[in-house]
């Protein structure tokens, strides 16, 4: 497999493995891209920001905005107007972004009922029209991330990525889904090689990818330069950097022991305080915690009460005992 991946390019940035953290709406923050990019991972790109509302001084949309540790800042733009878009992007370049990435992936029907995120796809040629609006407004590189299609009657990813690349974009990201699957049944990895065909940029495979297996497979599918892992990621930030290794021929890095993971949970909830203020820190860290505990739990009992003590806690100065408490009382499961 290493033999086949080379390094990808996004103008001055030469990205370090091919194993890259999907952009996830209310996931992929400041503190999580930092932490992935800290156990390998190749590229992390930003939670997805709505362009109309960065451009009108929504506050949690520039806390996005963030910069991780490591890695360049990718911003993901969504939107439906190009003067939007191109507001926005202006906007990301000049809070220091290195790369504006548009997203035509989103599923959600909150995205796609205001025609932005994957419903883009039904209408190609406002998409090109958005897509040429980012690349008007900003000096950075602009990369794009979309899905097979819309459903399963139009599969038009390999046109859209073909008018995309002539344009200058210059890395395509595609989703093994259309948008009316949303996540449900099996991400296809093979149809992405029509988009890898079609143009002569990097072409990513996204989608079902959870493991070095799963990663080797879509890769040998789709024939792309890349895979981006999301959801396989939740509480297994080190997950990047051991597919990335793994596809690059080199040695693979343990998993972390457990006092790796009790400090890393703590140091993730530390972070997560500092970027969103404790208020609102504490229930958006609700879920990465559930997440790393939920990973612990194949190999570890955990106990109710410690799982509901931590997910329950209104207090950000008594969670890191609480943590600690965990460990303690983390029985390994019978093999």
């Amino acid at each position: 497999m290493h033999d086949q991946l080379k390094p990808i390019q996004i103008g001055t940035h030469i990205f370090p493995s091919n194993a890259f953290l999907a952009p996830l709406s209310g996931i992929t923050d400041k503190s999580f891209r930092t932490i992935a990019a800290r156990y390998g991972a190749g590229m992390v790109v930003s939670e997805m920001i709505a362009s109309a509302a960065l451009t009108n001084g929504h506050a949690d949309m520039a806390r996005r905005l963030g910069r991780p540790e490591r890695l360049p800042n990718i911003i993901q733009l969504a939107g439906c107007e190009g003067r939007w878009m191109a507001e926005g992007a202006k906007i990301a370049e000049d809070s220091g972004a290195d790369i504006i990435d548009i997203n035509m992936g989103c599923p959600s029907k909150r995205v796609t009922n205001g025609y932005a995120g994957s419903a883009l796809m039904r209408v190609p040629d406002k998409a090109q029209s958005l897509i040429e609006s980012v690349l008007g407004a900003t000096s950075l590189p602009v990369t794009l991330k979309m899905r097979l299609g819309w459903n399963d009657d139009c599969i038009n990813s390999p046109e859209i990525a073909q008018d995309a690349a002539k344009a200058g974009i210059q890395m395509i990201t595609i989703h093994g889904r259309t948008r009316q699957q949303f996540y449900k049944g099996a991400a296809k990895w093979s149809p992405v090689r029509d988009v890898v065909e079609a143009v002569d940029v990097p072409v990513v495979v996204n989608g079902d990818i959870v493991d070095i297996a799963t990663a080797k497979r879509a890769l040998e599918l789709s024939g792309a330069a890349a895979v981006m892992i999301g959801r396989g990621a939740q509480g297994q930030p080190w997950l990047l950097g051991q597919v990335g290794a793994a596809l690059h021929g080199n040695p693979v890095p343990a998993t972390p022991a457990l006092k790796e993971r009790q400090n890393l949970m703590k140091e993730h909830y530390s972070l997560m305080m500092e970027e969103y203020g404790t208020a609102l820190g504490v229930r958006c860290a609700r879920k990465h915690l559930g997440w790393y505990m939920d990973v612990l739990a194949l190999e570890f009992t955990i106990p109710k009460a410690a799982r509901a003590a931590l997910l329950t806690q209104g207090n950000a100065l008594q969670v890191p005992a609480l943590i600690d408490q965990l460990f303690d009382q983390l029985v390994e499961v019978a093999a």
